[in-house]
């Protein structure tokens, strides 16, 4: 049995009279240890994939499984457990707390966690060992989003989820973002991101998954990333 399992899965919205497919009977596996690129253009189903997987929106039919958990089939108690035990996840936008450092904000999430990892450990993992007392606004965007991404590793996930984690950040500190990302996957994180950027895919050089309409049309296994040095 793979680590995720995406069976048949669709996810079906109305607007008015008007129903749309936003993931239309998709399946697809990942092993343990991958790292995974989801891309498409806008539209094509990406982000409702990662929160799907993520507990935060449920599918209209199909089944989705991760680890043995059958995550489709659980209840809100079950889900909000998921979430912080299982979960790790990173957002274009941050969404860190402006009024709390970068060593809070980290701290602030691992207070739902059963056993957290040390935020100060974590924010040195992810190369912010000197700027763990500045607020978001004292940070450059890469920054920001290396708090995000040390936020979201603090509960030990079995499943890291990455949507466009680079959509604000210029190439130069998108390429550091995916090099972390790439480290952490290296020491032992499942990986999933969504992107839009072909630039981005190409350097990443891991597993694509491309859709299109809410279904995969190329699932295809690549070389591996250059050196995080």
């Amino acid at each position: 049995m793979a680590f995720v399992e995406f069976r048949d899965v669709c996810k079906t919205y109305h607007m008015g009279d008007v129903e749309v497919r936003a993931v239309d009977g998709m399946s697809f596996t990942i092993e343990r240890g991958e790292l995974v690129v989801i891309v498409g253009p806008s539209g094509a189903g990406k982000t409702t994939v990662l929160n799907m997987l993520g507990g935060m929106d449920s599918c209209t039919s199909g089944t989705i499984e991760l680890d043995g958990s059958l995550v489709s089939s659980m209840g809100e108690r079950e889900l909000t457990q998921y979430r912080r035990h299982d979960i790790g996840f990173v957002f274009q936008f941050y969404n860190l707390v402006q009024n709390l450092t970068a060593l809070e904000n980290v701290e602030l999430a691992s207070q739902i966690c059963t056993d957290p990892l040390p935020a100060a450990e974590v924010l040195a993992q992810v190369g912010l060992a000197d700027r763990m007392d500045n607020f978001p606004a004292q940070l450059s965007g890469g920054e920001q989003q290396r708090v995000a991404i040390a936020r979201a590793m603090v509960n030990r996930p079995k499943l890291l989820l990455a949507d466009e984690p680079t959509g604000n950040l210029d190439p130069s500190t998108s390429v550091g973002i995916m090099r972390l990302l790439d480290r952490i996957n290296r020491q032992g994180t499942t990986v999933v991101m969504a992107t839009h950027d072909d630039e981005i895919v190409d350097q990443m050089r891991k597993r694509v998954i491309e859709l299109k309409s809410g279904a995969v049309v190329r699932d295809q296994a690549r070389g591996v990333y250059g050196s995080d040095r």
